[in-house]
């Protein structure tokens, strides 16, 4: 009996190609020939190589005054990601430098290599009222790049020296790497951390996050920040109906046994070309579930793949999503993972002699 063909698929990509940008008149769709042309060892092996690019950017301090987030201000000293989440929807903010939300956002990053300095500007500009600033806001802080480059462990450096609060989301074990100055902020009750853990399946994870830390690696993370006093918690998200919902009472077990004191989750969210990138790899990587896995996420958003509503967008509506969230609550409850997070300081808070100083002698 003749072996099936495997699926298109690249190594450690979690895109096979461009869908369209939403802002271009005219697209080329790629050929895909030459993935029907090779073996399934030469899929297998193919790979797309990361290119980097300096983000010059003036200001690495973003507002929201979204009513569903916990924040007003966040920091990412990366856009793109090179994760290569297959359902990221931070995905189509790479639309709005001219590039595509597939493979471009895992391929073409953006670094930020002044985020440092640029955070030490924005806090020393009088007008800073200080209050939590979030690290992750859009892409992740420590993605791979990170180890080499460093730029999130500068800006954590500067919020010890200015004692400014920040909490903290990756799904990247890297994060055990500043656990010196993470312990040093936590001493002061300026940080939190959350670990994003999607699934437990190796398998599944590295298909749907192929850059991203093991499952076992980011419980592993958790317990280190646990042991050195850091306040931790756990993010289940995003929870996709149908395909790893049924996880949510063993995520959470083996975060609680770990050292996580609080937990959340996300339903998935699919907007605008996210929808082709996920609904693509599903298709790929599960072929026999693909439609289940999709009306699963339609039952969720009252008959459509994506909600903007705050009220319903992270936690989805309908009988599922009241399924989801009595899994989640009825386990979060009985492992005692309902610490509420004291909020975190600002009386620490100092501009350091010369500080306001250097700011206008660059203004």
């Amino acid at each position: 009996m003749p072996t099936p063909p495997l699926p298109p698929t690249l190594k450690g990509r979690g895109s096979i190609g461009n869908p369209a940008n939403r802002f271009d008149r005219l697209h080329v769709d790629d050929d895909p020939e030459w993935l029907d042309a090779e073996t399934g060892a030469e899929r297998m092996e193919r790979r797309i190589p990361t290119e980097y690019f300096v983000d010059h950017a003036q200001s690495v301090i973003a507002h929201n005054d979204s009513p569903d987030l916990a924040f007003s201000y966040s920091l990412n000293p990366y856009r793109g990601c090179e994760h290569g989440c297959t359902y990221c929807y931070a995905r189509p903010y790479h639309e709005f430098l001219g590039l595509s939300s597939g493979l471009d956002f895992e391929t073409k990053i953006m670094v930020k290599p002044d985020a440092p300095r640029l955070l030490e500007r924005w806090l020393s500009r009088p007008a800073w009222v200080p209050e939590p600033i979030a690290f992750s806001g859009v892409t992740d802080c420590y993605q791979p790049v990170e180890r080499k480059l460093a730029i999130t462990r500068g800006c954590l450096e500067v919020c010890a020296r200015f004692g400014q609060p920040l909490g903290l989301i990756t799904k990247n074990a890297l994060v055990t790497r500043d656990l010196d100055v993470l312990a040093e902020l936590a001493r002061r009750n300026l940080v939190h951390v959350t670990l994003s853990v999607t699934t437990l399946d190796p398998r599944l994870a590295r298909s749907m996050e192929p850059r991203a830390s093991t499952p076992a690696r980011r419980i592993a993370a958790i317990a280190a920040l646990a042991q050195a006093g850091v306040p931790v918690g756990v993010n289940l998200a995003p929870i996709i109906p149908g395909l790893n919902d049924h996880e949510i009472p063993r995520i959470l077990e083996r975060a609680a046994e770990a050292g996580a004191t609080s937990a959340g989750y996300i339903v998935l969210r699919l907007p605008y070309q996210v929808k082709a990138v996920f609904l693509d790899w599903v298709e790929r990587e599960f072929p026999a579930r693909a439609a289940k896995v999709r009306h699963a996420i339609e039952a969720l958003r009252g008959g459509k793949l994506n909600e903007t509503e705050w009220s319903t967008r992270l936690k989805g509506e309908g009988w599922r999503a009241e399924l989801v969230e009595r899994m989640f609550k009825s386990t979060r409850d009985r492992l005692g993972m309902t610490e509420r997070w004291q909020p975190l300081s600002t009386a620490h808070f100092r501009r350091p002699a010369g500080a306001q100083q250097e700011l206008f002698a660059e203004m």
